[in-house]
């Protein structure tokens, strides 16, 4: 039976205190779900759940620890859709391939890709018959950019990761959601002309707000027959 609303069942958000990832907390929230947030930073956790509300709580994880990862699933009970949109932006830094930091590249790797994959390992005999898993990877997976070849590299692992785990981890199912530019606390510093001579040769020429993108993730929970994909939410941007 398809599922088309996400009410009575749990959630959990693996860097659900901002971002997009809260905008999907608050989404998986307003359809009836109980949300639990995960982020390494107890006071933004705090913080979050109260602007949440009721229906939510969260709990601190260090997702380049296995430890820590395992304790915070140890202690939930059984819950239906795992989202992971933790990430950190030290692979997006331009520097020329002559000065690579091998060390700061695996850092790099930690929270995105191992940090994911650790996520899945300890969520895995938690999750529901009927659950799902979404990750999240971005742009650079398929619209390289001088400078950054890591970031591409390291977005297209989580591509083929996800395609992957579809297959092994049947019939739990397994997408990604790949944004463009968003609205998020991480672009809150950037000049508004900046912003918009990124976007505006877009057929929709804005960043998006991060509820917009947080539909994709939605979708990607409710949608029963939707496995091994990757939905890009980009207003365009890989059309030009």
């Amino acid at each position: 039976m398809s599922v088309r609303t996400l009410r009575g069942q749990t959630v959990v958000v693996i860097g659900g205190s901002s971002g997009v990832g809260f905008a999907v907390a608050e989404g998986a929230l307003a359809e009836g779900a109980r949300v639990v947030i995960g982020s390494s930073n107890q006071a933004r956790i705090d913080a979050a759940a109260r602007r949440l509300g009721d229906g939510a709580s969260g709990a601190k994880v260090d997702v380049r620890d296995e430890a820590s990862v395992a304790a915070f699933f140890a202690a939930l009970e059984r819950f239906d859709h795992l989202v992971f949109t933790a990430g950190d932006q030290a692979a997006n830094v331009p520097a020329p391939l002559s000065e690579l930091d091998i060390g700061a590249a695996d850092e790099g790797l930690k929270v995105r890709f191992w940090g994911a994959l650790l996520a899945i390992k300890h969520a895995q005999p938690h999750l529901s018959a009927r659950g799902s898993i979404t990750l999240t990877d971005g742009l650079l997976a398929h619209m390289p950019r001088k400078g950054v070849p890591l970031a591409t590299a390291f977005m297209g692992a989580m591509e083929h990761l996800v395609r992957g785990l579809a297959l092994d981890l049947a019939p739990l199912r397994v997408n990604s959601v790949c944004p463009g530019p968003m609205l998020t606390e991480r672009l809150a510093p950037w000049p508004v002309e900046v912003i918009r001579q990124m976007t505006e040769r877009q057929p929709l020429p804005r960043a998006a707000d991060p509820a917009e993108v947080a539909q994709a993730y939605l979708y990607l929970m409710r949608g029963s027959y939707t496995t091994g994909q990757v939905l890009i939410v980009d207003g365009g941007r890989m059309l030009i």
